[in-house]
């Protein structure tokens, strides 16, 4: 208990980009999500794109733009431009500073991205403790990359396990090994994400599958407790080859618990847009429920592992 309350006294500071509370797709029961800045991989579908970059973002929302000029004036830079009902925003010269969003009464533009200390995200998570007792619940960490910013995500964990809370860690595992083997004695579960079989893994998410293999393995040899997370994206891993690579990666592990199916749902197109992304994915329907539940069938014919959708 007491290094762990040393630890939060250093007061580590992480750049955190949403905390959600009362999500119930992050694992178990009723939870609070703390989204973290910064992933080493550029998913072409990612329901995140604002938690790629490592640095704060403008975002811009042009249906909550009334056009008064505020920003125009306050930027020191000439970043904004209002011409009736079109607004532009020059990012390139944009520095990030956060002064037109300051003048914003409509909520148009917003910084993504706020420095907190360990002790500042427990005090909105400890908010909710009675729903993780109620329901099984508790704190998971996510982004992005937690293992992106790894002392604070230590930090945040060691924090949350020193107070009895239950903890998950969402990561892609393109890290260090090392890093996440740290983590298990201050992490109940490991959601750990599979995007892709190994041949177009690299096209689709920037990096090759290789380090996120040895992570995975080194992770379940420490004996970390985990669960398979598989996005199931149409026109990419959509397919018999993908549920076979899972199911196969799926075997080779002692300590899994789970497989969960992550259907794919367009929300990260307006996302870029709101950051001046230029999204690689532009499917506009979600895949629906149905549908994958017929794919966990398929899974679940090729693994005795339980298998869900999230």
């Amino acid at each position: 208990m007491g290094s762990e309350r040393k630890m939060e006294r250093k007061d580590l500071q992480g750049l955190v980009f949403d905390i959600q509370r009362f999500s119930v797709h992050d694992g178990p029961g009723i939870r609070t999500t703390v989204f973290l800045k910064g992933c080493p991989l550029r998913c072409a579908w990612c329901h995140n794109p604002e938690s790629q970059s490592k640095n704060v973002e403008l975002a811009f929302y042009p249906a909550r733009c009334v056009g008064c000029g505020n920003c125009v004036s306050a930027c020191a830079y000439g970043c904004h431009s209002v011409d009736g009902p079109v607004h532009e925003i020059r990012r390139p010269d944009c520095t990030v500073c956060g002064v037109c969003v300051e003048t914003c009464y409509s909520g148009a533009l917003a910084l993504i991205g706020n420095t907190m200390t360990v002790s500042q995200v427990m005090e909105e998570v400890m908010a909710d403790r009675l729903f993780y007792e109620v329901s099984g619940g508790g704190m998971t960490v996510s982004g992005g990359e937690p293992m992106a910013q790894p002392a604070f995500t230590l930090g945040l964990l060691k924090a949350a396990k020193a107070r009895g809370i239950h903890t998950c860690l969402d990561t892609c595992g393109y890290c260090g090994p090392e890093d996440l083997i740290r983590a298990i004695p201050y992490t109940d579960t490991f959601l750990f994400d599979l995007k892709a079989p190994s041949d177009i893994h690299e096209q689709w998410t920037g990096v090759p599958l290789e380090l996120i293999l040895c992570s995975l393995h080194a992770l379940d040899d420490a004996g970390g407790n985990i669960t398979l997370r598989c996005p199931l994206i149409p026109g990419i891993n959509r397919s018999d080859e993908h549920l076979i690579n899972v199911a196969e990666i799926a075997a080779s592990l002692k300590h899994i618990t789970g497989i969960q199916i992550v259907p794919y749902h367009p929300v990260g197109l307006a996302k870029c847009e709101a950051i001046g992304k230029e999204p690689a994915y532009s499917e506009t329907k979600s895949l629906g429920a149905e549908e994958a539940e017929k794919w966990a069938d398929h899974l679940r014919e090729l693994t005795c592992v339980p298998v869900t959708v999230v």
